[in-house]
């Protein structure tokens, strides 16, 4: 069932809340330091096909509304290291996983992976390569974060040399105002240019990532933005809710928060994004994504195949998922794993010859469980009892009880259909799909975390 985008004001206003976006259950506020790398190496035996995530968290300049991990630096020299202790990671992980599994899915994050010049690329996927078992047909899902302001005139085809088939290009927004009073100044020209290079030199699928609610941002100014990037047509569309926490991200700080727009005018541009993205022919995948309806994420979700991950929405859900360098986390059986979050600690732990891993969680069978159970939800947006009991062995009525009947309220308020064999999100329930995966978690109610808020 094809997802569409409705909007429902009344809806919002009353389910607008703080909660978790589910690129794991459990979130990692449930990670804790007595997990250990014997938990790791337990779980990594029954390992099946692989994804690897690489966290490159160098940036030349800091974008004021950024929450990722990242070191802001002009010393270009930092990078070397950092991929010297990467490799002898991957010996590490290798040593335990590498049994010939398939690489099918491969991303580079940040940070900013373009920091790295191109024998530094070139060297790292050779080096990935020499580790693990890279698939050489360019049939595996092999991604790259690109800031265009980092892009040189050959900079793409090293990428695609080096096997990169897919890309997300960072824009935010078109707006030299808002541009300006979030520290990242990129010209249409300069983001439109590595989109149509990027399709010129065969890359299978462009994304964009755009932010609604930074400073200075109006329904008009955002709307003209929109129309700009429809008219080249990514595969993709991110579109996220800007979250200013700056007690928690220091770079925020730098917004004036008499700048951001309403709450009402995010709620305005949200509505307005929405509904020019699919009278544009976009599909609303869930969750802030949008996708052309031949675009894999919308062909998976159709036929019930999409995952979610820590990277957003995938097509993977069969791939156990190792992380290399700092904050990276990996999901490996019925484990996650995070790595230490500061340099110094990940030198250290590389030099003594350890995983760099600070903590993670084992989780229960419930834990499982209720991972599937959301999964479905956030993804395909229905669940169906009899075969998820048959999954699991359970009957889902009786194990599900009491979120069931909490879930009647918003059956009253339109969010799901439900009887006794299924239940189904309705249109203006997916834009609150965040809302209804809280039903289930059985940890929110003692999660001291700051969360976003949910629209």
């Amino acid at each position: 069932m094809k997802s569409h985008f409705s909007f429902d004001p009344d809806l919002i206003a009353r389910y607008d809340r703080p909660g978790p976006r589910y690129t794991s259950y459990p979130t990692a506020v449930q990670f804790h330091d007595g997990f250990t790398v014997d938990d790791y190496r337990a779980a990594a035996g029954r390992s099946r096909a692989l994804s690897l995530y690489f966290h490159i968290p160098f940036c030349d300049t800091i974008c004021f509304y950024c929450a990722c991990n990242k070191i802001a630096t002009k010393d270009r020299a930092k990078s070397e290291p950092y991929l010297r202790a990467m490799d002898r990671e991957m010996a590490m992980q290798a040593e335990i996983f590498n049994q010939g599994q398939p690489v099918e899915q491969l991303h580079w994050g940040g940070g900013t992976p373009t920091f790295l010049n191109h024998e530094q690329m070139r060297w790292l996927m050779g080096r990935t390569r020499e580790h693990f078992n890279l698939l050489d047909d360019d049939s595996g899902e092999y991604s790259i974060e690109i800031d265009p302001r980092e892009v040189e005139s050959d900079t793409l085809a090293v990428l695609r040399e080096i096997g990169f088939n897919r890309m997300s290009i960072g824009l935010q927004d078109l707006e030299p105002r808002v541009q300006q009073a979030v520290n990242r100044i990129q010209s249409a020209e300069l983001t439109f240019g590595v989109m149509r290079q990027a399709r010129e030199l065969g890359f299978r699928s462009v994304s964009l990532d755009l932010i609604y609610g930074l400073p200075h941002q109006t329904l008009d100014s955002f709307g003209r933005t929109l129309d700009a990037v429809i008219a080249e047509r990514p595969n993709r569309l991110s579109i996220f809710n800007y979250a200013h926490m700056p007690e928690r991200f220091k770079p925020q700080r730098r917004i004036d928060a008499a700048d951001l727009p309403a709450p009402q005018t995010k709620l305005d541009i949200l509505q307005m994004a929405g509904q020019k993205l699919q009278d544009a022919g976009y599909v609303y995948i869930g969750m802030d994504h949008f996708a052309l309806p031949d675009d894999e994420l919308a062909l998976a979700q159709e036929q019930g195949q999409l995952y979610r991950n820590f990277q957003g929405y995938s097509t993977h859900a069969h791939c156990d998922l190792l992380a290399f360098g700092v904050s990276g986390i990996g999901s490996v059986g019925n484990t996650y794993a995070q790595n230490v979050k500061d340099l110094d600690s990940y030198y250290a732990a590389i030099e003594r010859g350890e995983l760099p891993i600070e903590r993670g969680l084992v989780l229960t069978r419930d834990d499982l469980i209720r991972r599937d159970l959301i999964s479905e939800l956030i993804c395909q947006f229905r669940l169906d009892f009899a075969s998820f009991g048959r999954r699991w062995e359970i009957d889902v009525s009786e194990y599900f009880a009491p979120e069931i009947e909490r879930l009647s309220g918003m059956r009253d308020d339109g969010l799901v259909e439900m009887d006794n064999s299924h239940i189904q999100v309705t249109d203006p329930g997916r834009l609150l799909i965040r809302n209804i995966c809280m039903v289930f978690d059985i940890y929110l109610e003692k999660a001291k975390a700051r969360f976003s808020r949910v629209i």
